[in-house]
């Protein structure tokens, strides 16, 4: 029998605002542990919480970019649980009027357009860490009240993927659409994206689902890709033996490449949600809904199809460029220094990508700025200097911050396109080489490389060797 995997997504995203959701303590990563602390994020007796408008505004943002329904009126709830690091044990959450439903993200996997339904988006306080020493006898745990209380966006999914593949192209189609909207910073490694997988395995053509595992602590997008890919496998080797998979939440072990089980699935229930009573419901009327949406900028996908469409861009370089919203705009700001888009494409591609992986930069921190690139290009292209020229002058660009006109002047890298200067060593090339001469003219048309190759050579690579190809093609061609 065949079986399809059956793939949901719940996506917890740190928004990127200066205080937290209720309380103005700051949000900076890496403080000193509870020194980002008050008594409201600390829930102490008799505080209230305040909503923080911009959280509030960036989830709005989110909602709309992912083509969500929003709710004309929201309001926030208690989600009862107990754990250390949750100092209220209960968390201000929304489940019954959720800010965004019924939405959709997408995506392109293998050159194919996919579809995935977001099921809802809502906004949610953090909780806190739990840390636990790695000392061998340690027999206790510390807990850092930092993070409680940081705004937080849940994202779910409607279980719409059937592979890793596919819940790959959607975390990273994702990640790009919060970096675009410049609401997350989405440093895995800081905690600011989450993800927890759903995955349930059935056999192909069956309408009804089977019973599905979550699987959590999932610190990076390859611990994702690798739990999913595992509990597939897992799954499918259960049925196929005639077993049933058990309804559990499992947790992901990256030394071993497996999930091993952790608890049975909680029910919505467990958690006694009730209406949050210290807030008041939030209306979002249609003139906030408008300021917001004209906010949002051309997002991963449609920018790419702009490059590909209007800038005749390959696919491999739309994706390329679009896929971060700073390196996006980084090219666009060449083109309207030298609007060249294949030139200034493959440029960065292949030289300003290399420097900024080396260097651990972003674009806009990139000494070599867009119009200092443009004006490399231009020099390339008009023939000024040569393509190994060009190479030379970035990498001194990238040292200095120098000008590229200012290098090739220091460096005398200008080419000679002159054909009356040149046109003495060709003749001097084609006296020294009479034997290759004939064999040129007894029909073996690749002996002309050679003179090209013999006059660049003496001239020190300063020939412009277009130029000196013509004159040598002239040369030759003569009865």
């Amino acid at each position: 029998m065949e079986y399809e995997a059956v793939i949901g997504l719940e996506t917890h995203a740190e928004l990127a605002t200066e205080t937290k959701l209720f309380c103005g303590c700051g949000t900076r990563f890496g403080a000193e542990p509870n020194s980002q602390t008050c008594p409201v994020c600390i829930a102490m007796p008799g505080v209230l919480p305040v909503m923080n408008r911009k959280a509030f505004e960036y989830a709005l943002k989110v909602a709309l970019a992912l083509n969500c329904q929003i709710r004309p009126t929201t309001r926030f709830d208690r989600k009862n649980y107990y754990y250390p690091d949750l100092p209220k044990n209960y968390q201000i959450s929304q489940n019954c009027t959720n800010l965004g439903t019924d939405g959709y993200l997408d995506l392109q996997v293998d050159g194919q357009m996919r579809r995935v339904g977001i099921t809802n988006v809502h906004l949610e306080e953090d909780a806190g860490k739990s840390i636990h020493p790695e000392e061998a006898g340690s027999d206790f745990s510390l807990i850092d009240l930092n993070r409680a209380g940081i705004p937080l966006l849940e994202i779910v999914t409607a279980p719409d993927m059937r592979s890793a593949a596919e819940v790959d192209a959607y975390m990273q189609t994702l990640r790009n659409t919060l970096l675009y909207l410049g609401v997350s910073e989405c440093k895995m490694q800081e905690g600011d994206l989450r993800f927890e997988a759903s995955i349930s395995v059935r056999p192909k053509g069956a309408t009804q689902l089977g019973n599905r595992v979550e699987v959590k602590n999932l610190n990076s997008m390859k611990a994702v890709v690798g739990a999913v890919e595992h509990e597939i496998e897992r799954q499918t080797e259960i049925l196929r033996q005639g077993g049933t998979v058990a309804r559990e939440t499992r947790l992901w072990d990256e030394v071993r490449g497996c999930t091993e089980r952790m608890r049975s699935k909680e029910e919505a229930h467990d958690y006694r949600y009730f209406p949050e009573p210290d807030l008041v419901q939030v209306e979002i009327h249609e003139q906030w809904l408008a300021d917001i949406r004209a906010g949002i900028p051309e997002l991963p996908l449609a920018r790419r199809r702009r490059f590909t469409e209007q800038l005749g861009l390959s696919e491999y370089d739309a994706s390329i460029l679009a896929e971060s919203h700073e390196l996006a705009d980084y090219f666009e700001a060449c083109l309207r220094c030298h609007n060249a888009p294949k030139p200034v494409a493959n440029w960065i591609a292949n030289d300003v990508l290399r420097e900024l992986k080396e260097q651990r930069k972003t674009p806009t921190e990139f000494v070599v700025k867009p119009d200092m690139l443009a004006a490399l290009v231009k020099l390339v292209e008009d023939g000024t200097i040569s393509v190994a020229g060009g190479r030379e002058v970035f990498a001194e660009m990238c040292k200095t911050g120098q000008p590229p006109q200012a290098i090739v002047e220091a460096r005398g890298l200008a080419q000679v396109s002159d054909s009356d200067a040149l046109n003495k060593a060709v003749v001097d090339a084609l006296r020294a080489h009479p034997a290759v001469v004939a064999d040129y003219r007894r029909g073996k048309k690749n002996a002309g490389a050679f003179i090209v190759g013999q006059i660049m050579k003496a001239t020190k690579g300063k020939a412009n060797p277009k130029v000196v190809s013509d004159l040598v093609r002239q040369h030759l061609d003569k009865a």
